[in-house]
């Protein structure tokens, strides 16, 4: 938090920092919890949703149009999936092989949906192939025809099927066609009292490695406002009320990261205020944060 004294610094340096930091306790057992269902929601899950997760893992992502598949990939994506939208399903079993084989890449997510036409038919023998040979789950995404009305309508997307029928007509159509597949899901989810929030921690409660850690990544970035506030950052600190090193002739050569600059700042009664009520400030925005899964 302390200001450089270096007057010569005009463009931004590369002491830029980025630290990892554990969150709090409170915060960290929030993921573990949102396996919770909220009041008057569905979420339906058999035993195979919390197992122990393989070396190599393949999940396949389905469900009905508007149901949150992409939120749900970009989630896996999160989490260090590497994800894969519409792939042909003819491709799933060399890309199956290509996981068990990557030493890189060894966990994937991808999504199969009704946009494959009429070659969906094959898929669960295709499934029943990779799963000789790869750790496969099939995850299934429904909501009701209401919600998934109101989301098109929201979006203003064309449904897949909605080229020669209303909307809600391709609904109940893509609900009949996706019937076989929810039937061999491994995971089922409905999730029409979810927002993308709850969506992405629910996925995080099931996907998420048995670690006993849970990170939440903090970039902390000093700056000098002659070069402007930089465009990433979501809070901003102003210290110029603190007293400015550059003014003493033997601290203008150095920066703040020298310790005669540190000790310095940190003489003076509201310099350690300020940080202690920074501190403060973040444990309380990381607590909320995790609990309505969002990030800062």
């Amino acid at each position: 938090m302390t200001r450089t004294a270096d007057k010569k610094r005009s463009k931004p340096k590369s002491a830029e920092k980025q630290d990892r930091k554990k969150l709090p306790k409170d915060a960290a057992d929030f993921l573990a919890s949102q396996a919770a269902a909220r009041s008057g929601s569905k979420r339906h899950r058999n035993s195979e949703a919390k197992r122990p997760l393989a070396e190599n893992e393949l999940v396949i992502v389905t469900g009905m149009s508007g149901s949150g598949k992409l939120s749900v990939l970009k989630a896996f994506e999160d989490l260090g999936y590497y994800a894969v939208d519409n792939l042909p399903i003819d491709l799933i079993p060399a890309f199956a092989d290509l996981i068990r084989q990557s030493p890189e890449t060894n966990r994937a997510a991808l999504v199969v949906d009704v946009r494959e036409g009429s070659h969906l038919d094959r898929f669960p023998t295709i499934l029943r192939e990779v799963r000789k040979t790869t750790s496969t789950r099939l995850l299934f995404l429904e909501a009701s025809d209401d919600a998934l009305l109101r989301r098109f309508s929201e979006t203003r997307r064309p449904h897949p099927l909605s080229r020669i029928d209303t909307i809600r007509r391709s609904v109940q159509s893509e609900r009949k066609l996706l019937e076989p597949l929810r039937n061999i899901a491994d995971v089922c989810i409905d999730t029409t009292n979810f927002n993308v929030h709850e969506l992405r921690a629910h996925i995080n409660g099931l996907f998420q490695p048995e670690s006993g850690e849970k990170n939440l990544l903090i970039s902390t970035i000093s700056f000098g406002y002659k070069n402007g506030v930089p465009q990433e950052a979501d809070l901003v600190f102003d210290v110029r009320f603190l007293p400015n090193p550059h003014f003493i002739p033997e601290f203008r050569p150095l920066t703040g990261q020298d310790q005669k600059v540190v000790r310095y700042i940190n003489k003076f009664p509201e310099t350690k205020e300020f940080i202690q009520k920074v501190h403060d400030l973040l444990l309380f925005l990381l607590r909320i944060t995790c609990r309505k899964a969002k990030a800062i």
